[in-house]
């Protein structure tokens, strides 16, 4: 099956932690890019509808990713590819500071229909090339399944209460949302988790899934509730951990219909969540968002003993 993702190239500006000696490292990035790239590693057949401006960092965004197969398509050229500095503390936890303009066109329609779209973090929720993204969303998804990650950007999300309504908007567009525990922190201060994820489904999505970093991760529909920890893993940094849990949950879902997604039983959801959570902790045992390719995570999934099950 094919998959088109929608959004962000950024060029992340890896800065080493203060006194380690180390020098600063540039790596591809953007949220849906890593997606894109993960989906590729894995083998999937993936494009990619973004901006990218013909400078040293476009150009090394897009080498990376055609050299793993993406197909990209370019949606207007910005005045400079988006760049964000990444500071890391010590524990490898990374923040940022953007320099990041959106202003998607839409691309030439896809000769063949994809059969899941992706949308995700600064491009689903700022203008104007937003009003792009869930336009493309709206004329694809009576063919294509949807997910949405909103890898929440404090400083590029403006005022509280609309950035809450336009990221509800695209959950209730998707069929599968995924979202970190500090993302729902900023969207819903105090909630718990459980209580957002049964808000969400109630806006259409069959599954909502939360990461939670060392802890591990959550996954939500009507019927289950399940959780599995995180496999213990020396982090390097964790720079793309979300966006690698994203792509192995795409491609293990590669083929669901939207109208069984909801069925998903526990045994099910637990298997995703050990298999996506594996992908993260490759991805933040190196520098970068490296995620996986096949056969790294087969391996992985060898070496990692998770216990699973049912959350009370």
């Amino acid at each position: 099956m094919s998959f088109l993702v929608i959004g962000e190239c950024v060029a992340d500006i890896v800065r080493a932690p203060v006194g380690s000696g180390a020098a600063d490292r540039v790596h591809p990035g953007g949220s849906p890019a890593n997606v894109a790239y993960g989906l590729a590693r894995l083998g999937r057949d993936v494009g990619l509808l973004t901006q990218l401006a013909d400078d040293p960092a476009g150009r090394l965004i897009a080498d990376h990713l055609r050299g793993a197969g993406v197909r990209v398509e370019i949606g207007g050229v910005p005045v400079r590819t988006p760049s964000a500095v990444v500071g890391l503390d010590a524990h490898g936890r990374a923040t940022y500071a953007f320099d990041i303009a959106w202003t998607l066109e839409t691309g030439a329609p896809p000769a063949e229909t994809p059969a899941h779209v992706h949308i995700g973090s600064i491009a689903a929720v700022t203008a104007p090339g937003a009003a792009t993204v869930l336009a493309e969303v709206e004329r694809l998804r009576d063919r294509a399944t949807v997910s949405y990650d909103p890898n929440v950007r404090p400083v590029l999300m403006g005022e509280h209460g609309a950035a809450v309504a336009r990221v509800e908007r695209c959950v209730a567009l998707s069929d599968l949302v995924k979202a970190s525990d500090e993302d729902l922190a900023w969207l819903y201060p105090g909630e718990d988790p459980r209580t957002v994820a049964a808000r969400w489904l109630a806006l259409g999505p069959a599954v909502v899934l939360v990461t939670r970093g060392a802890a591990g991760s959550l996954a939500f529909t009507g019927r289950e509730t399940v959780g599995t920890e995180a496999p213990p893993v020396t982090v390097v940094d964790t720079v793309g951990a979300g966006d690698s849990f994203m792509s192995a949950v795409l491609d293990t879902l590669a083929g669901w219909e939207r109208e069984t997604l909801a069925g998903l039983g526990a045994e099910c959801l637990t298997g995703l969540l050990r298999r996506a959570t594996t992908a993260a902790a490759v991805t933040v045992s190196r520098a970068g968002a490296q995620p996986p390719d096949r056969a790294e995570l087969n391996a992985a999934g060898e070496r990692f003993a998770l216990r699973c099950g049912r959350v009370s």
